[in-house]
């Protein structure tokens, strides 16, 4: 293969609300850190392990406004785009390095607000559903377990 990829692929919550930030002209970028998750048990003390990484997402225009109006921290996304290195100099003049995702796509996977509805209808009272009791010709569907 002669070609080159660079292409990421995270599912993870926001760490914190998009920022926006608009320029002449009407372009706007959004930012907001990404955090993923990865667990493991220590096989000699047997504890659970929790790792975080956290991911410097940047989307840009129409994107960045519709992350900025249904996204708020803590919700789960999937974000698709590449990785880019940004160099800039810090107050004292030093060259300062970061790494960021750009965004190409995206898919809410989670909002706060369906979050707080399930919380609710966790509480409330359920009454148990007797699957033998379906009606002729009633199908039972079944949910994917699909992450998107």
């Amino acid at each position: 293969m002669s070609g080159t990829l660079n292409k990421v692929m995270l599912i993870g919550h926001l760490g914190d609300e998009v920022k926006m930030h608009y320029f002449d002209g009407g372009n706007c970028i959004g930012r907001f850190p990404l955090a993923t998750n990865e667990t493991y048990t220590n096989k000699q003390t047997n504890e659970r392990i929790t790792n975080t990484e956290w991911h410097n997402i940047v989307v840009r225009n129409k994107a960045a406004e519709i992350c900025e109006k249904y996204l708020s921290k803590g919700d789960k996304v999937y974000i698709e785009g590449r990785i880019k290195t940004r160099k800039w100099q810090d107050d004292s003049g030093n060259d300062r390095y970061s790494t960021e995702i750009h965004c190409t796509d995206f898919t809410f996977l989670s909002t706060k607000n369906e979050n707080e509805n399930q919380q609710a209808s966790n509480q409330a009272a359920h009454k148990p559903v007797d699957s033998n009791k379906n009606q002729p010709g009633q199908q039972i569907e079944k949910e994917d377990d699909l992450p998107f």
